[in-house]
């Protein structure tokens, strides 16, 4: 099975933070989001790993040479950045067979084993959610299997929202029906959607069924980042039983990497503090600090600190991007 990660987008709703990285290498509960991305695959047979990068695309590959030397990854750059569509589509010459695909700021989890037995022409992930206008949603039949994804529907009538993955058994199926979309000209709302190429192939007849989902995590946002933060720290990420705690306070759940240096503070709940941290006289809590921040004198709540920045003093909700720097009396 190939899995394509389409991750090329700008990330603009988690600025000053991917001013200086792309948006999956935002650290989460200890890792980047692209790590637990990739984890979720840790069960199903991947022969190859097709990430489309764009944006800072050579830390993404930087990330993956280091951190995952063992898997087969290919990286295709997608220089415009018109829609899901043409992302997937550049992975054409390299797609045979069964296709699995997931985009890289969406955590799930749900039972891919399904997939190494899957009977069904294509399967899609699902949840229900209470507005779905943001989202495409499925929309079944008396048989239960869907007859039509719609991108951004106008009404709430169906709240069965695709959370972004999408397997089907032909991947050359699938870069048809996009290059027919492309050709066709059909958008929604001015983009190239996945759901339109899915439609396509729905009204050739394919076969394709839901699989709901557990957990659906978005990390698309500063408060969803922190959302999944706080859920991640709960789930199986919380290393307050491993790291030696001297001249400060813990309070579980937490993810504290073992070179922070922290003293005289409370850290926790739901506070992830990066590598080489420094953090002095502080609380901290429901915030995520990535590596080399130094914290002084301060009370964050609610805060994103990015790479090396200095914050000090008093109460705040921060959003601070790498390398910045913040005082108040």
């Amino acid at each position: 099975m190939k899995v394509i990660v389409p991750l090329a987008g700008f990330g603009t709703r988690l600025r000053p933070h991917t001013f200086s990285k792309p948006k999956p290498l935002m650290n989460v509960a200890g890792t980047p989001v692209l790590g637990h991305v990739l984890e979720m695959f840790r069960d199903v047979d991947v022969e190859e790993f097709i990430l489309i990068t764009g944006y800072m695309g050579e830390q993404i590959e930087t990330f993956i040479s280091t951190e995952y030397p063992n898997i087969k990854a290919h990286f295709l750059e997608q220089k415009e950045l018109n829609g899901q569509s043409p992302a997937v589509l550049l992975a054409r010459d390299f797609v045979r067979g069964p296709l699995l695909i997931g985009f890289a700021d969406t955590i799930v989890e749900t039972d891919l084993t399904r997939l190494n037995t899957e009977a069904c022409d294509a399967v899609a992930w699902v949840k229900q959610v209470q507005d779905p206008r943001r989202f495409g949603v499925a929309v079944c039949g008396e048989d239960g299997y869907i007859n039509q994804i719609i991108e951004k529907p106008d009404s709430m009538s169906n709240n069965l929202a695709v959370v972004g993955f999408y397997f089907v058994q032909d991947g050359a199926l699938l870069m048809d029906a996009i290059k027919r979309q492309i050709g066709g000209h059909i958008k929604t709302k001015g983009e190239y959607y996945l759901a339109d190429a899915m439609q396509i192939l729905l009204d050739d007849g394919m076969q394709m069924r839901v699989q709901e989902v557990n957990v659906w995590e978005d990390c698309g946002k500063p408060e969803s980042v922190l959302h999944t933060n706080k859920h991640l720290l709960q789930h199986g990420h919380d290393n307050s039983g491993e790291i030696v705690v001297q001249g400060y306070v813990v309070v579980p759940p937490v993810n504290i990497h073992a070179d922070a240096q922290i003293k005289d503070s409370v850290i926790g709940p739901f506070a992830t503090i990066g590598a080489s941290c420094r953090i002095r006289g502080s609380i901290i809590r429901d915030s995520i600090v990535d590596q080399g921040a130094q914290i002084t004198d301060a009370v964050l709540a609610q805060s994103l600190i990015g790479r090396g920045a200095r914050v000090r003093g008093r109460f705040r909700t921060f959003n601070v991007g790498d390398e910045s720097e913040l005082g108040f009396e």
